[in-house]
């Protein structure tokens, strides 16, 4: 395989690897494990086209690479991702309001196990189909479900319980 050939196969899911890398770590880690990520592809390059599916392959490996990093070290993400505010709403007390939701929400995620993140990251945000998380988590697509439903049911519980407390408790 030329550089050419392995910069139009493998370069076109970079942020994909980033985001999923991202969402486990922060983000000066997750730049270093997909860098990593592509010296490893690099390096296999002629196996590359043994993949049935090499996007696949590089998730399961930014996955796994993210996993290591975290066992190695007592490892703590501090940073929650950042979110694009819409622009359409100029009103700033909604606004406001809107970014102290996605924050909880965020913490809320930051609370579940690897796992459930990692599930609810490539479903929910990369719109991910369920046979693709299955081979990248390695796990059965009904194992996928069950970890997604859960994930999701902790998020609503959490945000039901912070919107009872501020109704409630003013």
């Amino acid at each position: 395989m030329t550089k050419a050939e392995f910069v139009n196969k493998v370069l076109p899911f970079k942020n994909k690897l980033f985001r999923l890398a991202q969402r486990i770590l922060n983000e000066t880690d997750a730049e270093d494990i997909v860098q990593d990520v592509f010296f490893r592809l690099w390096t296999r390059k002629d196996d590359i086209e043994k993949y049935k599916n090499p996007e696949a392959f590089a998730m399961v490996m930014t996955r796994n690479l993210c996993l290591d990093k975290i066992k190695l070290k007592s490892y703590k993400k501090d940073e929650l991702a950042e979110w694009n505010e819409p622009k359409e709403n100029n009103n700033p007390e909604r606004m406001t309001e809107l970014k102290d939701e996605v924050n909880h929400i965020h913490r809320t995620i930051s609370t579940l196990p690897e796992r459930q993140k990692a599930i609810i990251q490539m479903r929910d945000i990369e719109q991910m189909d369920y046979d693709e998380i299955s081979e990248i988590m390695q796990m059965k697509v009904n194992a996928i479900r069950v970890n997604l439903s859960r994930a999701r049911k902790a998020i609503r519980d959490q945000l039901i319980k912070k919107h009872e407390y501020e109704y409630h408790g003013n």
